[in-house]
């Protein structure tokens, strides 16, 4: 047996505690103690994973691991990320050839023509559930039709911190129930179910929870709709100008997203879709719009930048470039510096099964049914909020748990829910997770600003847990162990 397996085999408790507390003191000191209690900057998210994968290293170091070991781990993790990193990459290569073709542009001019003010709210979170499903993605969607949502609701005024909310929580939704989407296959793989029965136990939770969203959004669009007046309206209608002036409109740059939808209704793999995408849009960038091949280049390299339009019959307004100078192979290079760091913390961990070990003996001496789907419950929340990733939560807490459902007769479907009512639906809530990251880079809008208003999320797991405890979806009604 080699080194590695014997130190897994072998973890104690306390070791995993250590492993485990070398990302939790960052987090508690950098992202709590220090913005809110010590009147300090937060530590960024880079600093506290890696000063959290140097702990871990050092751990590891001294239970007698050799290097070769810590570095294999590490690059097979990473290894591992390559298909998410490459598809940031994607994301912002596609931002920007949108942009730079009109597509984008003209979405967002026809939104600010089309869009009541009164209803951006719900607005927001309705059509990112459409493409979420349509596409099995949500950051996608965050990144595509988020951005046109994100776009209007900045010229009209609209409280952007609901509007965030609303975009992510309908993406997440359209992604939770798309049988195209990773997380929901991963999470019915982990438990060895099939896709569509886990979606169907989703529909329990899930489906209340967008109804109530949706509502609450409707009402919140009368309660707090976009502060516009005489002046305000003069800037969405020049601001509607500027962009005619910059872009060609053409029913033809519809392409791109339908290329997107395309791909995804054939379910064929995300990566290749987008880049065919992004070619597209270069392309009629050079038939419908007037910029050059070089424009072109610099967009897809460093993002889109008005100045490069050769503009002298207007005086842009200051919001477009806000509105516009984004994209690009470098636009969400933070995102993907902090989900390397993520998954080399996650990668040394895993030598020593810190997670497992720590699920097993905290949920070890649960006997009541109840308990149990509530304990998978948390287990779940707790494992992707410190891995940020869903992958790894739904084969530790699948692992941890499946053998304890089928002891007391729960049908694995309940479980397969579980790992994504709380670990999927957390990603959003968790300041250092890559998911908060992406959306701040792609949005511009923080997850301390728009926490509150991710309804979805927020809605879910409350009756995740009320479902666990009352055994409503649950399945249970042939069961030996009910619910208590």
């Amino acid at each position: 047996m080699n080194k590695e397996k014997t130190a897994a085999h072998n973890t104690t408790i306390y070791q995993a505690i250590f492993a485990i507390g070398a990302l939790l003191i960052p987090v508690i000191y950098g992202l709590m103690l220090r913005p809110l209690f010590f009147g300090q900057t937060a530590l960024p998210l880079e600093l506290v994973f890696l000063s959290a994968s140097i702990f871990a290293m050092a751990q590891l170091s001294y239970l007698k691991f050799r290097w070769h070991d810590i570095q294999h781990a590490v690059s097979n993790k990473i290894s591992k990320a390559i298909p998410t990193l490459l598809l940031l990459f994607a994301i912002g290569l596609l931002v920007g050839s949108w942009i730079i073709s009109g597509t984008i542009p003209m979405l967002v001019a026809y939104g600010l023509k089309l869009i009541n003010p009164d209803y951006i709210f719900i607005f927001a979170f309705i059509a990112p559930i459409f493409f979420s499903l349509c596409t099995g993605t949500s950051w996608g969607s965050i990144a595509t039709i988020g951005l046109v949502i994100i776009t209007v609701a900045n010229v009209i005024n609209a409280d952007l911190a609901i509007v965030t909310g609303a975009i992510v929580g309908g993406a997440y939704f359209g992604d939770k129930l798309s049988p195209l989407s990773d997380t929901t296959n991963i999470a019915a793989i982990a438990v060895e179910i099939d896709v569509y029965e886990h979606i169907q136990s989703m529909f329990y939770s899930t489906l209340p929870a967008a109804v109530i969203a949706a509502i609450s959004f409707f009402v919140l669009g009368l309660v707090y709709p976009p502060k516009m007046d005489s002046n305000e309206i003069e800037v969405i209608t020049a601001t509607i100008g500027d962009i005619e002036h910059l872009f060609n409109f053409h029913i033809l740059l519809l392409l791109p997203p339908a290329i997107i939808f395309y791909g995804s209704f054939k379910r064929m793999s995300p990566l290749p879709v987008l880049i065919v995408s992004t070619i597209l849009a270069c392309g009629l960038s050079l038939v419908f719009q007037d910029y050059s091949v070089d424009n072109i280049i610099q967009t897809l390299y460093k993002g889109f930048d008005v100045n490069m339009a050769q503009v002298t019959e207007i005086t842009l307004s200051g919001s477009i470039a806000t509105l516009f100078n984004r994209g690009g192979l470098y636009a969400l290079s933070e995102p993907i510096i902090i989900t390397l760091l993520v998954f080399i913390y996650v990668g040394i961990i895993e030598q020593i099964q810190a997670m497992p070990t720590l699920i097993n003996r905290l949920f070890s001496g649960v006997k009541k049914t109840s308990t149990l789907i509530a304990s998978s419950l948390v287990a779940s929340g707790l494992t992707n909020a410190m891995t940020s990733s869903q992958y790894a939560n739904s084969f530790i807490v699948g692992e941890a748990f499946v053998k304890k459902y089928d002891e007391f007769k729960i049908p694995r479907k309940v479980l397969s829910r579980s790992l994504e009512d709380t670990g999927t639906m957390i990603e959003s809530l968790v300041p250092w997770s890559t998911t908060a990251v992406f959306v701040y880079a792609t949005l511009g809008v923080s997850v301390a600003d728009y926490w509150h208003w991710q309804l979805l999320s927020l809605i879910n797991i409350g009756l995740a847990f009320i479902f666990a405890y009352t055994g409503f979806g649950c399945y249970l009604s042939s069961n030996k162990h009910k619910t208590k």
